[in-house]
């Protein structure tokens, strides 16, 4: 159901049984109908309309009243503004610092200040002109505000003041977001002047700049020629300074400008160790050439007694005797005497060469005893430098001190004639590039920037028409007749606060079915109805009591009660609910027979609204909901709406049920006389078809219910009448046999 959950109090029914319902008809919870709300507004759709269009024309005939304001926009861009044969010989980075957001916002500050405003005041006379006169400015409102002292008098202030608060009030000046562009804005009446001020304004500016940059120049120019000056003097004291404490202290410079004595040190270090180095060599060869000739190895391997030229002679003749020895021995036997004398002349070689070794053994050793004394000699020298060397590093750590102090000045002295230098050549040139420059110049508009009447009275129009519209639903809200009962609400009857009548599933008892009794049979019970109820409980099972607690058992939340042709079945309607209300069930009366019948039979006013007025959107459910003067029971009797216009909202008729059923245990319909497809409507799946008999009915009663089993109605229930002392009903009346 498509409704949304409210709160407000149940109006009180307006019958003549108000004032025995209303101790049961509490307040409830509600639901706004969503139908009703658009039913309102499709009713006082040209109230609505002519609305907005009366706001509308109020406000375009206030547009057309207003003086025309025409706006100018001047754009001014943050830069260094040096290129790059001009820019100092420094950080590039250095200027970005001065063009960040803060720095931006800071220039904000400085076209907003007052000096520059009045500048651009005195410049354009702005005095003289009307706009920015505050007393000829002023409202009748005002000047009774300024009478009752409730506002300030502008006349008391000065004719300046009065200016720039009219200026300030016209000026817009802002940063354009995530870019260095500064728009100067301003808004007049006068086209001409909207353009000239925040051109004249941005020129003013930059010219600012331009003598600010030019001022700080020749300031810092001052400055460096004062500190250069002194500067000079303490770089010659400390050169001075360096050079005598060399002087005191035997600070003589070597090469590559380091201590004499530290140059000497290294240098003679190097010598002692390549000494060391060609002694250990020395050593080692002795070594190998004593060992070789204790030990009988032939010593024409070793490289020092190979370099002796007389050892190189000696090996060449044995050689060639060795050779010629062999040339004999394939001739000769061994003992021959030429045999012998060859082998004598290389034995005495081969002394003649070890002899030799010993004079090359006898010579590196002198040259190792050479090697030792070079060495001991260069120790010695060593140590007497190394103290010499350790007292002038205690004296150079002072002079390094000195040369630093020196060497800092002099670079300060050096980057202020520098600066000096590009200082006095822009102050001398009156180059001052200031950080700004116009890029866009305001011009003269042609539209006036307000009133722009077709979005101005587009946007009237639409927010006048959501402006009636939610008037209109309002109105209709409050009065309550966008409400219907909840699901949630509360019983509204004095029985409701009793335990329910069935606590558990109870197995269905035989109850008279239109499906089992045959036409004939209904035809003849129905006369004999009366007379029944005078013998007892022979038609008990076809009493109100018994159909009302076959409701209960089945757990039915919509009774369907229809009449057969020239019959009414309000009375036993009217006895079923009041039934169910006894037995603790919250249950309503839905009148649909068109008679008014069971209204009547609970007091209800004719002339109350009902369903008929519900549907035809002229009611709210409060007003058509009434209570019955002798139950606890609620009825919605039929009502006088136009029926045209209650048709016309038929579709609403399951919706209403819906509502219905979500607020009551049960909903007992009088249908009227109807047929099975006038049920169809009606029916869901929680319904029970009930057809009320009367003595009266005769083949009619018949004729119902034969089109009611044919329409798909098979379990239908019977009444005919009420009996207090009725039992359960027995077995179900099946129709479908008829014949």
């Amino acid at each position: 159901m498509e409704t949304i959950p409210v709160y407000a109090r149940r109006q009180v029914p307006r019958c003549r049984s108000v004032h025995m319902a209303v101790s049961s008809y509490q307040s409830q919870d509600a639901d706004l109908d969503v139908g009703r709300l658009f039913s309102a507004l499709w009713r006082d759709k040209w109230i609505i309309v002519i609305g907005a269009l009366a706001i509308t024309a109020i406000v375009t005939l206030l547009l057309l009243m207003a003086t025309p304001q025409y706006r100018g926009d001047a754009r001014v861009l943050i830069d260094a503004g040096e290129s790059v044969f001009t820019r100092p010989d420094r950080d590039p980075l250095a200027d970005q610092t001065l063009l960040d957001q803060e720095a931006i916002a800071s220039q904000v500050q400085i076209i907003t200040s007052t000096d520059l405003l009045l500048q651009v005041a005195e410049q354009l006379d702005l005095a003289s002109r009307e706009e920015f006169n505050a007393d000829a400015n002023l409202s009748a409102f005002r000047r009774g505000l300024i009478l009752i002292g409730l506002a300030a008098d502008p006349s008391e202030r000065s004719q300046e003041q009065q200016v720039l608060t009219a200026i300030r009030e016209r000026l817009s000046v802002y940063p354009v977001e995530n870019s260095r562009v500064i728009v100067i804005g301003f808004r007049s009446s006068d086209p001409e002047l909207a353009a000239r001020v925040p051109n004249t304004l941005a020129e003013a500016y930059v010219a600012l700049e331009s003598r600010a940059q030019l001022q700080n120049t020749g300031a810092a120019a001052d400055y460096l020629e004062r500190e250069i000056a002194d500067l000079q003097q303490e770089v010659r004291a400390a050169e001075a300074a360096v050079a005598d404490y060399r002087a005191e202290n035997g600070l003589l410079l070597g090469e590559n400008n380091a201590v004499l004595a530290t140059q000497q040190l290294a240098e003679l270090s190097t010598e002692l160790s390549r000494v060391r180095a060609e002694r250990s060599a020395t050593e080692a060869r002795v070594r190998s050439v004593e060992a070789a000739l204790e030990n009988g190895v032939s010593v024409d391997t070793l490289p020092d007694v190979i370099a002796s030229p007389v050892i190189a002679r000696l090996t060449e003749q044995r050689a060639n005797l060795q050779a010629e020895l062999a040339d004999l021995s394939t001739t000769l036997l061994p003992g021959h005497p030429r045999m012998q004398a060859l082998q004598s002349q290389i034995e005495g070689l081969g002394a003649q060469i070890r002899a030799q070794a010993r004079n090359v053994l006898a010579g590196l050793r002198n040259e190792a005893g050479i090697a030792r004394d070079r060495e001991a000699e260069l120790g010695a020298d060593l140590n007497t430098l190394k103290a010499a060397s350790a007292d002038a590093n205690d004296s150079e750590v002072e002079l390094r001190a000195l040369e630093r102090e020196a060497a800092s000045k002099r670079a300060l002295l050096e980057t202020y004639l520098v600066r000096f230098r590009e200082a006095q050549s822009r102050d001398q040139g009156e180059y001052a590039p200031a950080k700004a420059r116009l890029i866009s110049s305001a011009t003269v508009p042609i539209e006036p920037s307000f009133p722009r009447m077709v979005p101005l009275i587009g946007a009237t129009f639409f927010a006048s028409l959501l402006f009636m519209i939610v008037v209109t639903l309002m109105r209709e809200l409050f009065s309550g007749r966008a409400l219907v009962p909840a699901a949630n609400a509360p019983a509204v009857s004095d029985a409701a606060s009793a335990a329910p009548a069935v606590s558990e599933p109870v197995a269905p008892a035989a109850t008279p079915s239109v499906a089992d009794a045959e036409p004939e049979q209904v035809g003849r019970a129905a006369p004999a109805a009366a007379p029944a109820r005078a013998e007892g409980p022979a038609n008990d099972n076809f009493s109100v009591s018994a159909v009302a607690d076959k409701l209960i058992r089945r757990g039915a939340g919509r009774a369907l009660i229809v009449a057969p042709p020239g019959g009414t079945a309000a009375p036993n309607v009217v006895g079923i609910a009041r039934r169910l209300d006894e037995k603790g069930l919250r249950t309503i009366v839905l009148d649909l027979s068109g008679t008014g019948y069971a209204g009547g039979l609970m007091d209800a006013d004719p002339a109350e609204p009902g369903i008929t007025d519900l549907l035809a959107a002229q009611a709210s459910y409060s007003e058509v909901i009434f209570g019955d003067s002798r139950s606890g029971a609620h009825v919605m009797p039929s009502g006088g709406a136009d029926p045209e216009r209650a048709l016309a909202g038929i579709e609403r008729l399951p919706i209403i049920l819906d509502g219905l059923a979500s607020a009551y245990d049960i909903v007992v319909v009088d249908c009227g006389v109807t047929d099975a497809a006038g049920l169809a409507r009606l029916a869901s799946h929680e319904s029970e078809i009930i057809l009320s008999v009367d003595p009266e009915s005769g083949d009619a009663a018949v004729e119902a219910a034969q089109d009611l089993a044919d329409g798909g109605y098979d379990d239908v229930l019977i009444v005919l009448g009420e009996d207090d002392a009725s039992p359960d009903p027995d077995t179900p009346v099946d129709l479908r046999k008829a014949g």
